[in-house]
């Protein structure tokens, strides 16, 4: 089930965020190894890493697991994530890949989740990557406020942040112990 500010998000402002020019097609070449785009990339990293673990150790029967009726499930958690990473980098120009990322919570298959994860992930990161540190700067009218595509990525990370713990609960709800925390 998706919130009623996703919808207000989705039906409202992603058009606009959309009719921005779409990023650049290549990568750059060069990681940038100081300033913002640096310290958001390796926070980029560490959400990717520990959300696509925690979501590989979660056994697959877990995965239409919800805490009450009502509320997300694993799997619709994991989606939302990957849903929030094309729909968050929409602002900074990043198109949604073609195919209907509107519908990422009805998936339940393990490892096309993971798959759907990873490509979000690498998603985001391009659009990080081919903002400058000047695009970073601009103005970008975000649900309730206007901001910068600085403020835009953050508001990202604060999301993967968000649901990263949620996922956490719900892991440790189902016995399974995140295996950064695990102890031999």
């Amino acid at each position: 089930m998706r919130s009623p500010l996703f919808l207000l998000l989705l039906t409202t402002l992603a058009p606009a965020a959309l009719a921005r020019p779409a990023m650049k097609a290549q990568l750059p070449t060069a990681m940038p190894k100081s300033g913002f785009r640096a310290e958001i990339l390796r926070d980029l990293d560490e959400m990717q890493q520990k959300i696509v673990t925690l979501a590989g150790a979660v056994p697959a029967e877990k995965y239409n697991w919800r805490p009450a009726p009502g509320i997300r499930s694993v799997s619709e958690v994991y989606m939302h994530i990957a849903g929030g990473n094309y729909y968050l980098a929409s602002f900074a120009g990043a198109r949604p890949p073609a195919y209907d990322t509107n519908n990422l919570e009805k998936i339940t298959d393990k490892q096309r989740i993971l798959d759907e994860l990873k490509k979000s992930f690498d998603h985001i990161r391009a659009a990080v990557l081919n903002a400058s540190d000047a695009d970073l700067d601009k103005p970008v009218k975000m649900p309730g406020s206007e901001t910068t595509m600085r403020g835009a990525f953050m508001m990202a990370l604060n999301h993967l942040h968000e649901h990263l713990g949620q996922s956490i609960a719900y892991a440790r709800m189902n016995g399974v112990v995140p295996p950064w925390s695990a102890r031999d």
